[in-house]
């Protein structure tokens, strides 16, 4: 019956019709190819989150866990880009456009390939290295594994790209080789950034502080917040965070407060010309014993009957406060004890004063 075929013969008419060298049936080829992939990626995806996830979620180890998760997304990535890539194979493309999505695809998939073992790198590190280097004493491993995983990654990401431009037929070998002088070029101007990067690993080597210890460089006093490759952050006594170059720590004197073994305190008591020879005598014995007496000095101290000032009979005192103690609640304590000691003594403390004589009285 020619009528019941006519509608077929024109469908076959209209598919056979050609757009850009293929077929209007070769084109819903490979876009029906190219949605299919997304769906399948889609129902992947699915297959991870409810029903994979579900399984490993009842193991005892958290190792599957962790694959999983940084596995889906780049699998379900790579299904697409896949069939993205099979689907243009079907249709006949300019032969310039065949090789740009040919080299195109063999790039994409050594980043997701790339991608994959940087996540799974990434989560291995908070998993477990990052657990061991919080149980550790020392605190080289805490600067240390932030700059071994950014260089970890930086590998991982350079060999994807250079495989990935291999595989798509660029000579990676003259690449590079062509990009010696501008390597020179970028060397002589990054020049500062490769001496803060010499500069942490001074620190790193020679250790002249640690995390949390308070240090005094460059003018700037703080607590040392944060060791990079680059540079340091120290929190001021004022509360700010001051950023310093590593290079820095290299060129400069570097006063670890914290290290002190103990706190050396210095007082010039200054006690009136009208005191005798017996009360400097007491005055000296009292702050020895003030300073003997409290729980957070130093058993040595020093004093001297060290000068006849302007205005005072001066006293020289040195004491010394304990590692660990609060030194501004120390002092307070022993100067507290020595004005109401003196007091009590009737040990009297000089202050500047002048005699006014009447010349012509």
């Amino acid at each position: 019956m020619p009528g019941l075929n006519n509608p077929e013969q024109k469908m076959n008419e209209l598919l056979s019709q050609t757009y850009y060298q293929n077929t209007l049936q070769e084109w819903l080829i490979g876009l029906g190819i190219i949605v299919g992939s997304v769906v399948l990626g889609r129902a992947v995806y699915w297959v991870f989150s409810k029903i994979v996830r579900t399984f490993t979620s009842r193991s005892k180890t958290e190792f599957d866990d962790i694959i999983v998760d940084m596995v889906e997304e780049p699998v379900v990535f790579m299904i697409i880009a896949s069939g993205i890539w099979f689907g243009l194979r079907t249709l006949t493309l300019p032969e310039r456009l065949g090789v740009a999505i040919g080299n195109s695809y063999h790039v994409i998939v050594a980043l997701l390939v790339g991608w994959l073992a940087s996540r799974l790198f990434d989560a291995l590190y908070k998993q477990y290295l990052i657990p061991l280097v919080e149980k550790s004493e020392t605190d080289l491993d805490d600067q240390l594994a932030p700059i071994i995983s950014k260089g970890v990654k930086i590998i991982i990401w350079s060999m994807a790209f250079i495989i990935g431009m291999n595989n798509a037929g660029y000579d990676v070998a003259a690449l590079i080789a062509g990009l010696g002088i501008g390597g020179l070029a970028l060397a002589m101007a990054a020049k500062d950034t490769v001496s803060n990067i010499f500069g942490g690993f001074t620190i790193f080597t020679d250790k002249p502080f640690n995390i949390g210890d308070r240090i005094k460089v460059s003018g700037f006093d703080g607590t040392v917040n944060e060791i990079g490759l680059r540079s340091t952050r120290l929190k001021t006594l004022d509360g700010r965070i001051v950023t310093i170059p590593n290079s820095t720590f290299a060129d400069s004197a570097v006063e670890n407060v914290s290290w002190e073994p103990s706190r050396k305190v210095v007082l010039n008591i200054g006690l009136v010309y009208d005191t005798t020879p017996d009360q400097i005598e007491e005055a000296m014995a009292t702050l020895k014993q003030i300073a003997d007496d409290h729980p957070g000095t130093e058993e040595d101290t020093w004093m001297a009957f060290n000068a006849f000032g302007d205005f005072a009979l001066n006293i020289c005192f040195i004491y010394y406060i304990r590692k660990g103690e609060d030194i501004g609640a120390t002092q307070t304590q022993i100067n507290l004890a020595i004005l109401r000691t003196f007091n009590e003594k009737k040990l009297e403390m000089a202050f500047p004063t002048q005699t006014l004589i009447n010349v012509n009285g």
